[in-house]
């Protein structure tokens, strides 16, 4: 109990919030929405399916990072102050009350309310004969055939068992030579080609049987003549940290070693075994010792293993009209003024910005299928990092290359999780004799560009986007997200010198409107908020407001923290990861933080400074990362146009004026919903669908 409190008092008097800490925070937000009583059952067990594929990801990339200094003897020191063992302990504590708290609410408030909602997640004993025949029918057909016992003895080598997958560890009891008996582990991978449900429908509802039971009640048909001791149901996760090139703070030698030495393992080590409470004692021991994990790594499953499989239920067609459907996109102000003509003609009258999911993307599609076809376009460069399954961004520049044009496209190939698909789609292009790059070194490139060259008369006219968000029309319809359509030459000249840097061997000093990394980025954000410290010191109007995703870079909190001290207000909205400590006295007196978790997935980036009434105000696709900074390819766009830029203000202003959706977070860093409390109901999710030109004129944040 002291050292626990050690921790905490250590924690607690930081200057600043631990990365991985602040992540955990955040995923209860998310399953905060998952509690929330104004949410029916699907769209509950939605975010609860989020939460475990969050905590998936998070055991890969982040807590599989820790292992990487672990298991190597490496130091690393967390922002908590805390050294790696120390700061393991804590961490797992908290992924372990998480998880308690998360299977808790699933038994207790999902489970017992599924048949008032038409389904019910079934056992096998509550099923009719008939239906009992149907499931035996299923197993026997179907399920029966795909499974492979796989032994673990001393004639054969312990299998790779796979990531994230469903698997039965069966303990059976032999005689052994000495005529005692022996305990025997098998292995029977639950099959990842099948659902995870057996459907039974009824005239008053739909039985889902989980397929792990169904296994279960049929093992011995696997083991014919031999004693099953015990059938125990686990799944681990492994560390999948490889894009070491973006690991903060680990030296470039200790990068190349590890490399080396992952590049050696067959798998990633195991940093979690998710187990039934029910296990064989037995087999935990033998697989704490072949994984070299402890009691922290092990997370006790009380319910369904693995909520991702939620889904088939969530997204099944009886129940397609369950989950609320957001109003269909609107007009975006700037478009509302140049109606009628074809797309290059009214990005020449009026720069255009899309705010998703409120605007639809197809302004977007429609300006590069338009580009493909048109005769009179000569070239199109893009830079891609996600794209969506049947993508109409890469079929637009396969038609435009069949139609001769000039398309370079750069896929980054280390997109987590979405390399398989880039190389996919590049390959694709690359047949048909487009220019594509993999990604650009060391660096990740994540900056959202688009530049279309069009021959008009005696002249060349360049087309421009800019985002903060994905070429995807999938995501753009479930992500906040800004992109810049415009013919401006400043941000064309801009913006074709940044894809020389990118793809040839070009060095700009500086742009006229653009913000990059690793350039100069975090030093000219800096300065931006010194300018407005040394504003308030003069007595002259300051004022910072921030949205971003994730707040980690320390020398960019440090700029902040000096700015509250001179004065400066400073509002941010960050989702998910804040390392700065907010309302400290002496500190950050001046700063408030808050966290925007709904329907939506808030993507954008903004970044405004009151600069003595005549704002500056950026957005792209940068967060306020070390990673960003010095580890990826980003861009940051200067609003010129000072309707739009007003557009830009009022979302700042909307995403403060939220009190449905909005979390405070305090100087302890844990946060604390915002309530109405009185004073009209504000969502931001629904607010934009509202907008008016009335809205954004004067618009003010200080």
């Amino acid at each position: 109990m002291l050292f626990e409190e050690r921790i905490n008092t250590q924690i607690d008097s930081s200057r600043l919030v631990s990365r991985d800490l602040s992540w955990v925070q955040f995923n209860h937000r998310v399953l905060d929405q998952a509690k929330s009583t104004k949410r029916n059952i699907f769209e509950k067990m939605k975010f609860l399916a989020i939460c475990a594929s969050n905590m998936d990801e998070f055991f890969m990339v982040r807590v599989g990072s820790l292992y990487n200094y672990l298991d190597y003897g490496k130091q690393r020191i967390d922002y908590s102050g805390m050294r790696e063992d120390v700061f393991k302990q804590k961490l797992y504590q908290e992924l372990q009350d998480f998880t308690k708290e998360q299977y808790r609410y699933f038994k207790k408030s999902i489970v017992p309310n599924t048949k008032k909602n038409l389904f019910s997640i079934g056992e096998l004993d509550d099923l009719s004969s008939d239906e009992a025949k149907k499931v035996s029918s299923y197993f026997k057909k179907t399920v029966f055939p795909l499974l492979t016992p796989m032994l673990a003895d001393a004639y054969r080598t312990f299998p790779l068992l796979m990531n994230k997958l469903l698997i039965f560890g069966v303990v059976t009891m032999e005689e052994g030579v000495s005529g005692k008996e022996q305990r025997q582990i098998t292995f029977v991978q639950v099959p990842t080609n099948l659902p995870r449900f057996f459907e039974i429908e009824r005239d008053d509802e739909i039985v889902f049987i989980p397929i792990e039971e169904i296994i279960r009640a049929n093992m011995k048909r696997l083991f014919r003549n031999v004693e099953i001791h015990s059938a125990n149901l686990f799944r681990i996760t492994r560390n999948g940290d490889y894009t070491l090139e973006e690991s903060e703070d680990l030296e470039s030698g200790f990068i190349e070693e590890l490399k080396r030495k992952l590049k050696s393992r067959r798998t990633g080590r195991v940093v979690r075994l998710e187990i039934e409470p029910t296990c064989s004692k037995w087999i935990l021991k033998k697989f704490k010792e072949i994984w070299k994990i402890d009691d922290g790594n092990v997370f006790y499953a009380n319910s369904l293993i693995d909520l991702t499989g939620l889904w088939q239920i969530i997204k099944h067609d009886a129940f397609k009209y369950e989950m609320p459907r957001p109003p269909a996109p609107i007009v975006p102000l700037s478009m509302q003024e140049v109606p009628g003509e074809n797309i290059f003609q009214r990005i020449r009258k009026q720069d255009i910005l899309l705010h998703h999911p409120y605007n639809s993307i197809d302004p977007l599609m429609e300006l590069l299928e338009t580009a493909a076809e048109d005769k009179s376009v000569l070239g199109i460069k893009m830079t891609i990092y996600r794209l969506a399954k049947d993508s109409r961004v890469t079929a637009s520049l396969i038609k435009a290359a069949e139609n001769g044009k000039h398309v370079s496209a750069l896929f980054e190939v280390k997109a987590r999780f979405d390399e398989e698909n880039n190389l996919k789609e590049a390959r694709k292009l690359q047949e048909l004799g487009c220019f594509v790059i993999h990604g650009v070194s060391a660096l990740k490139t994540h900056t959202k560009l688009l530049l279309i060259i069009r021959k008009e008369g005696d002249k060349i006219v360049r087309y421009v986007h800019m985002g903060s968000g994905n070429y995807n029309e999938d995501t753009a319809g479930l992500y906040t997200d800004l992109g810049l359509l415009t013919a401006k030459e400043e941000y064309a000249h801009d913006v074709s010198e940044l894809f020389n840097a990118i793809t040839g061997h070009s060095k700009p000093r500086s742009y006229d409107h653009l913000l990059t990394a690793p350039l100069n980025m975090r030093e000219q954000l800096i300065e931006l908020i010194d300018q407005e410290s040394a504003n308030s010191r003069e007595g002259k109007p300051a004022g910072i407001m921030i949205k971003i995703n994730s707040l980690q870079d320390d020398k960019l909190i440090g700029a902040l923290y000096r700015a509250s001290s001179a004065g400066v207000k400073v509002k941010l909205v960050v989702r998910g990861i804040c390392c700065l400590r907010p309302g400290r006295k002496e500190l950050s007196e001046n700063i408030e933080v808050r966290s925007i978790v709904g329907d939506f997935l808030e993507h954008s980036r903004i970044f405004y400074f009151h600069n003595e009434g005549d704002p500056k105000v950026y957005s792209g696709s940068a967060d306020v990362m070390v990673r960003s900074f010095d580890r990826r390819v980003e861009s940051l766009f200067e609003f010129i146009d000072e309707k739009l830029r007003n557009e830009a203000v009022n979302l700042l202003k909307f995403n403060w004026m939220d009190n449905t959706n909005s979390y405070v977070m305090k100087e302890d860093a844990n946060f604390e919903k915002l309530t109405a409390n009185g004073d009209p109901v504000f969502n931001v999710h629904q607010a934009f669908y509202d907008l008016t030109p009335e809205d954004i004129e004067g618009v003010e944040l200080f």
